[in-house]
């Protein structure tokens, strides 16, 4: 799925779901993907946030590599806990992005429990220039 298709961005690879335990996964930690407000005079930005409660930045990973946002998540040698209730879900996992060419990530940032990532794409100068017509024949 190509997300702000007349306005390229990013794309999300196509899930393939066999079964509701892999359906679920595909959709943790959930995710936000918006547009700030436009500042007139810089670059475009992209936000995408999830909600990673329970992460800490040690344990959260962004990377870009070949044209992929790629951002991954595993707790890191947590000692045992015994839980009277445990409902703060700390399991593994990776979301990758096809970054569209010139989007680049600008920064990411962990804040009461919530990882924003932002990308950025700078203006494009319009260009336009005129094609001559030939005379044939």
């Amino acid at each position: 799925m190509t997300l702000l298709n007349n306005n390229l961005w990013l794309s999300l690879p196509a899930e393939r779901v066999s079964t509701p335990a892999k359906a679920a996964e595909g959709s943790y930690p959930p995710y936000n993907i918006e547009l700030p407000p436009e500042d007139a005079r810089g670059p475009e930005v992209l936000r995408i946030t999830r909600a990673v409660a329970g992460f800490g930045h040690e344990d959260l990973d962004v990377l870009v590599e070949d044209g992929e946002l790629r951002i991954r998540g595993a707790k890191r040698d947590e000692t045992p806990k015994d839980y009277l209730h445990c409902g703060i879900a700390a399991r593994e996992f990776k979301r990758t992005f096809a970054l569209a060419n010139g989007v680049e990530v600008r920064k990411a940032e962990l804040h009461e429990g919530l990882l924003a990532i932002e990308l950025e794409r700078p203006n494009r100068a319009k260009r336009v220039f005129k094609i001559g017509v030939a005379s044939v024949g």
